[in-house]
């Protein structure tokens, strides 16, 4: 069984937050996240904000949707 590519499950949950949440980052800021994806959801989510030029402090219910997509796609 070939181990599955971590930057191929990047780019599902990138399309899956585009998508669902409307979180559509431009190609650099999706391609910086897959060559250094941050280590935990928090962080993954202040990224996603970030790239997005928004502030979570702003929007806390949907960052806790987006933290949570990630968490979903990271742990199962």
């Amino acid at each position: 069984m070939t181990p599955r590519d971590p930057k191929a499950g990047i780019r599902e949950l990138l399309h899956e937050l585009c998508v669902d949440l409307g979180f559509c980052l431009p190609p650099h800021e999706q391609q910086r996240l897959q060559e250094a994806p941050p280590t935990d959801a928090d962080s993954f989510a202040d990224a996603v904000f970030a790239a997005e030029g928004m502030d979570p402090g702003h929007h806390t219910q949907l960052w806790h949707q987006v933290r949570e997509r990630i968490d979903r796609r990271v742990h199962g």
